[in-house]
C-alpha cells in the first residue's frame, strides 16, 4: 500500500547504547528519499558537530503521519515552548546543558532520555564546550507549526 507524500526516510545504520537500559537508536546517512514500507536504520556520523555554526540547527530524520524523528544541535539554547498536540521523546547523545521541563531545572548529559508530555514549557541551554546533540522524536507528525513561545507575545 502506498505511504502519504509527506513520509520520508533516509538510508540507514544502527547503533547500540548502554545506560541504565539497553537502547537502540537509528542513525542518519544524510539522503533524504520518500519512505518505503520497509524497516529503518540511520547512520548520523556524517553529520559532524564541529560544523554546526547556528545557535540551533535541526536535521529531520524519518516520520510519516503518526511521527517525526529529529537530530538536533543546539549550539546555544532553545527558547521555552511548549507543543499543544505533540508529546515529545528527547535522547541526549554528546554535551551538556541546563534543561527546564515544566517546574524543574536540571543538568541533562549524553546518556540522558526525557519525556515531555504536551502542553509542557521546556527549554534547554548549552553548558558545554560542544553542541548539545540530541534525538527528538515527536507525536504525532511534526511539521514545526505547533511550537507555541512561552511566555506568549503580547
Amino acid at each position: 500500500m502506498p505511504l502519504p507524500e509527506n513520509d520520508w526516510v533516509s538510508g540507514f545504520t544502527t547503533m547500540t547504547i548502554k545506560s541504565n537500559n539497553w537502547l537502540k537508536l537509528l542513525f542518519f546517512t544524510g539522503t533524504i528519499l520518500p519512505l518505503s514500507a520497509v524497516a529503518q536504520n540511520l547512520d548520523l556520523r556524517p553529520i559532524r558537530t564541529t560544523q554546526i555554526s547556528n545557535p540551533v540547527e535541526v536535521y529531520p530524520l524519518a516520520g510519516d503521519s503518526l511521527v517525526s524523528s529529529f537530530l538536533i544541535y543546539v549550539n546555544d539554547q532553545v527558547k521555552p515552548h511548549f507543543h499543544e498536540l505533540h508529546s515529545e521523546h528527547v535522547m541526549v547523545l554528546e554535551g551538556q546543558g541546563i534543561m527546564v521541563l515544566g517546574d524543574s531545572v536540571f543538568t541533562v548529559n549524553a546518556g540522558d532520555f526525557l519525556f515531555i508530555p504536551r502542553g509542557t514549557v521546556h527549554s534547554v541551554s548549552k553548558t558545554s564546550e560542544v553542541p548539545l546533540k540530541v534525538i527528538s522524536i515527536q507525536a504525532p507528525m511534526f511539521d514545526g507549526s505547533d511550537r507555541v513561545l512561552f511566555p506568549p507575545k503580547k
